[in-house]
């Protein structure tokens, strides 16, 4: 049974010492016991402890590794259910399936694909985490063979799947390094999967087509000394599968069962892309930690990746840019100014906007604490004074010979009061940034 705050509190060293990152031992035990922090942060407590500690110190999710390096994917540790409450810690990995009856040349091809599914959106790079080789020719050889054309193209984590201990260990042979992810245990074969997990000290899948089964097989892998897992309920309609995801949150978060306290591997169904973007966005949004594609087509993978990348955001952090000024083409002392705020998405579009209408200008980004222009007005973050602020910080007299400076045109309605304070003359912009183009080319006209 988990225990209270101050019963953890009684086993701690009570020093005070601050090392763990909280001002108190009492307040390090109450986010211990609220399982929004882990015991090795804590560098004074004795073995004793540790033991006593255990089950209060475990996340209910575990977190499970794949691969190396920094192409490594990192599942579960989550905390909650709804991300307003906290926040989503680690993202959803995205892998895709191939299939050892794949030539040579389709394997590689593939990879190239897979290889160039990289983007950038508002300030961060997105990209694709996994590879899941299935052994549909059941031939260990073929397998290998496919493996081998995969390890030397790709550098992406990977998933080895098949029911035969016997194929997986022969892949494991030429890919322990990368600490590949091996699928599956089921109640048949899950002692010798177990011992490969144990042998090659990689993670492995244990799949089910019940909860109730499920549970069963964790445990059995438990005692086998399993610990890192990955949950499957097997081949199942959208609704079947979204509600066993939610289930087994719910009941690891909320119930504390350890055998569900473990991240989900999800594969999409559908051969039409469209119903696959929304099958594995369903996925994503409903606590898989772990979805694997079948189409690798860019314009159906970059919604995916933009939907997790959301999700995956601090509810209460927005996505910021630094606030300075930024150079948009090859500006001299008589290019425009614009002005905004530091919330990612807004900037991003103001300079894709700025760029598309070929007129070289600055943009004074201002500290609005990652809101959007009318969310910072209305919260008072975006006024005269913070823009007048920005523009005597920023030194923007030292960049331009003019006094112009151009405003959204939602805030229009600080106009006075910014050529008051700023010493400018202001210039109201358009309302959407998608009329800046225009605006720009015929600034001045």
């Amino acid at each position: 049974m988990a225990l209270s705050g101050l019963e953890i509190y009684k086993l701690l060293a009570k020093t005070n010492c601050k090392k763990c990152g909280f001002p108190t031992c009492l307040a390090f035990a109450m986010q211990l016991a609220a399982k929004k922090t882990s015991l090795d942060k804590c560098p004074s407590v004795s073995e004793e402890a540790k033991n006593a500690l255990e089950s209060a110190s475990r996340p209910p999710i575990k977190l499970v590794t794949i691969g190396e390096g920094e192409e490594k994917l990192e599942a579960g540790n989550e905390t909650v259910l709804f991300r307003h409450e906290e926040k989503f810690y680690h993202p959803t990995g995205i892998g895709f399936l191939l299939e050892d009856t794949q030539s040579a040349d389709e394997l590689k091809k593939a990879i190239e694909e897979i290889k160039k599914l990289d983007f950038e959106r508002v300030g961060q790079r997105i990209g694709v985490n996994l590879v899941a080789l299935s052994c549909k020719s059941n031939d260990a050889a073929k397998f290998v063979e496919a493996l081998k054309t995969i390890l030397g193209g790709c550098a992406l984590p990977l998933a080895l799947m098949s029911d035969d201990p016997l194929i997986i260990e022969k892949a494991l042979e030429i890919s322990k390094d990368k600490k590949p992810l091996i699928y599956k245990a089921t109640g048949v074969n899950f002692k010798e999967m177990a011992n490969l997990a144990k042998k090659y000290k990689v993670p492995l899948v244990a799949s089910a087509p019940t909860l109730e089964e499920l549970a069963g097989l964790v445990k059995n892998l438990n005692t086998e000394g399993i610990e890192d897992i990955i949950l499957d309920t097997g081949d199942k309609a959208l609704a079947e599968k979204l509600w066993d995801l939610t289930q087994i949150r719910r009941l690891a978060l909320k119930k504390a069962f350890r055998p569900f306290g473990y991240p989900v591997i999800t594969f999409t169904k559908s051969g039409d892309p469209a119903r696959e973007v929304a099958e594995a966005s369903s996925y994503v949004a409903k606590y898989a930690g772990i979805v694997v594609l079948r189409t690798r087509l860019a314009w159906a993978v970059l919604p995916i990746l933009t939907l997790r990348q959301n999700l995956y955001t601090d509810p209460q952090k927005p996505l910021q840019v630094e606030s300075k000024i930024y150079e948009v083409g090859q500006v001299t002392d008589k290019s425009p100014v614009l002005v905004t705020t530091n919330f990612s998405l807004t900037y991003y579009t103001v300079e894709g906007e700025v760029e598309a209408s070929k007129v070289p200008s600055f943009i004074v980004v201002c500290d609005a604490e990652g809101m959007s222009v009318l969310t910072a007005w209305a919260a008072d973050k975006f006024t005269a004074d913070s823009i007048a602020s920005a523009l005597d910080k920023f030194s923007i007299k030292d960049k331009v010979s003019h006094k112009d400076l151009i405003i959204p045109g939602y805030v229009s309605v600080l106009s006075g009061k910014l050529e008051e304070k700023s010493g400018r003359k202001v210039v109201v912009g358009p309302r959407e940034a998608s009329g800046i183009p225009v605006f720009l080319r015929n600034l001045g006209k």
